[in-house]
């Protein structure tokens, strides 16, 4: 299955920022032919997975319950790379991020959903 390689994480002091990304890894970029939407979930231990953020092929964007608007989400349709930017950050942004893609590869036969395997982001007051 397409594996997705995720970026960008880390130990930060609130009021910091981030910058997380997401790709197809390498060995799986030349057979994607087109990539749907794209999202971030994040995770905390004890609670369920929470989106972030959507963003479909027209940069239609969606903030889900764990958003915040400090956090912005972006993608380079060309590279098939999702991003987001996080400011000002804050403790209760502390969990795993996950990225998803919809997306099709070359013959295949149905939209398949890719979760990468998450970067763990720490806020530390």
């Amino acid at each position: 299955q397409v594996q997705l390689v995720e970026s960008g994480g880390g130990l930060v002091h609130e009021g910091e920022s981030l910058r997380l990304s997401c790709e197809v890894s390498a060995e799986w970029s030349g057979i994607i032919r087109t990539v749907n939407d794209m999202a971030w979930y994040r995770q905390v231990p004890g609670r369920q997975r929470e989106l972030v953020a959507t963003i479909n092929t027209a940069d239609r964007v969606t903030y889900g319950r764990a958003a915040s608007d400090r956090f912005k989400i972006s993608r380079d349709n060309a590279r098939n790379a999702l991003f987001l930017e996080s400011s000002d950050l804050q403790a209760e942004d502390t969990g795993v991020y996950y990225c998803f893609f919809e997306l099709w590869v070359v013959g295949g036969w149905t939209w398949e959903r890719v979760w990468g395997p998450g970067t763990p982001v720490t806020v530390s007051g």
